[in-house]
């Protein structure tokens, strides 16, 4: 009974660590004071200012343009590293899988200069190109798809795919019609860890966008730093509807994984 009290204050000590900042960030977001901490009154006035100011608005778009566009390509890539790493011999297949956890445990810091000093300096692709920012943010990414998708292979009986080919399915046909169907949940879990790892980003964006393009998290390191304090709060919002979108989209695809759990137990 004690053990059983002692994990679960530990609990519950962990989750208000983690949650208790979101919490105190959300409820002052509905308050018209500049500094939290103190005190204020209920008001409406920041999400206000965070759907009428063109300039947050057009930086909110190109954050999440830049994140479901690199998650797309970096999805692509790396479902395809994954396929062809599987069914390669066990020397390449070690060598993709050596390759792929360079770009993980490697510092952004060190990717996004590393990708400034290829693509602008030593290419010269002018500073205000888009193409450094898409292709840091695809090497930052489709490593971790690929980490989603590897498993779902290995846990695939590899001999329906055997079967679709004797069958006299063309390996194209079988790839498409047999063997990404059963990826799909790890193509899908690596889309969205992409998308979130892009819009969490700030080293990599830092070196690599042009001057005139932020996203969010550049944006608000340069908002903190200026003296706009409607601005400021208006970020309050900000982070409190991400986090609201987030914890609604994990609770969804929950909510959907036991539904279908339920269906196939029920046959």
């Amino acid at each position: 009974m004690m053990k059983k009290i002692v994990r679960s204050s530990w609990l519950a000590l962990v989750l208000l660590f983690m949650y208790l900042p979101v919490v105190i960030l959300a409820v002052y977001s509905f308050t018209d004071t500049a500094t939290i901490g103190t005190s204020g009154h209920f008001s409406l006035q920041n999400y206000k200012t965070l759907f009428t100011t063109g300039e947050l608005l057009s930086m909110i778009g190109g954050t999440f343009a830049l994140a479901f566009g690199s998650a797309l390509i970096a999805t692509i890539l790396g479902t395809i590293g994954a396929i062809g790493a599987f069914y390669s011999k066990k020397g390449s297949r070690g060598f993709m899988d050596f390759a792929n956890q360079i770009p993980v445990v490697n510092a952004e810091v060190v990717t996004g200069f590393s990708i400034c000093v290829l693509l602008i300096v030593v290419l010269g692709l002018s500073k205000d190109s888009f193409f450094p920012l898409i292709v840091g943010h695809v090497v930052l990414e489709a490593p971790f798809v690929y980490l989603s998708v590897l498993p779902k292979l290995k846990q695939m009986d590899n001999s329906i795919y055997e079967a679709a080919l004797d069958l006299g399915a063309s390996a194209g046909l079988a790839l498409r019609k047999v063997v990404i169907p059963q990826l799909i949940p790890g193509i899908v879990s690596g889309f969205m860890l992409s998308v979130t790892l892009s819009l969490d980003d700030y080293f990599i964006t830092t070196y690599t966008k042009p001057s005139t393009f932020d996203t969010i998290s550049t944006y608000v390191v340069n908002a903190t730093k200026g003296s706009h304090t409607e601005i400021k709060t208006a970020l309050w919002a900000l982070s409190t509807l991400i986090f609201v979108v987030i914890v609604a989209g994990v609770l969804a695809w929950n909510l959907l994984a036991d539904r279908k759990a339920g269906a196939e137990n029920e046959r």
